[in-house]
């Protein structure tokens, strides 16, 4: 066999191998943007959810202003949830589970006010958290897919080999810091004795 022929063969393998390193590498860039993009549409929809809490808990306030405590752990959370955005994943879901259980709480004492519950302005209101909750559940699991893509490609073989050296790191799901929501809740049918 010729000796240029060999020479050749040996550069067409390493063109293709690099080839296949660039590829890999682009397909990694843009996981790692999917992901970006997934986080970031989790905080647009927590911002939009703060946006709305000042305005519901004026409308609660008008009717159960004696109510004080809820209304200020409300705010307070607010601008703890606000703030938690820019401290990464952990930060975001803790400060946006913390909220969702205080609007919980606000809702628990909406419910005690009939006339509150009949106010357009509150109904209005509600109707906007649930549709800005409904949205907050998708991008929460848009997020949590394009996690998952990243994190397979680069635990797959043979990306393993040049993801971490290239800078790629597996990113955290968006999990609910609720531990109680992880277990099936205990039924039971039985007469109270």
């Amino acid at each position: 066999m010729n000796m240029g022929l060999v020479g050749w063969i040996v550069i067409g393998i390493v063109v293709l191998l690099l080839l296949y390193a660039v590829g890999l590498y682009n397909r990694l860039v843009r996981l790692r943007a999917l992901t970006k993009e997934g986080f970031s549409g989790i905080t647009v929809q927590l911002r939009r959810r703060a946006d709305l809490i000042p305005n519901l808990v004026e409308t609660v306030q008008g009717y159960a202003g004696h109510e004080r405590d809820t209304l200020e752990a409300v705010t307070r959370h607010r601008t703890d949830a606000v703030q938690a955005a820019g401290g990464g994943v952990a930060a975001t879901a803790q400060a946006d589970a913390q909220m969702t259980g205080m609007l919980g709480r606000l809702m628990a004492v909406a419910e005690a006010y009939p006339d509150l519950k009949a106010n357009q302005n509150f109904l209005d209101l509600q109707g906007q958290l649930g549709s800005i909750e409904g949205e907050l559940q998708s991008a929460r699991r848009y997020y949590n897919a394009t996690a998952r893509d990243l994190n397979t490609g680069i635990q797959s073989f043979p990306a393993v080999l040049i993801a971490r050296p290239m800078g790629f790191s597996e990113e955290p799901y968006y999990e609910d810091a609720d531990s109680s929501i992880q277990s099936a809740p205990k039924v039971s049918f039985k007469p109270a004795a």
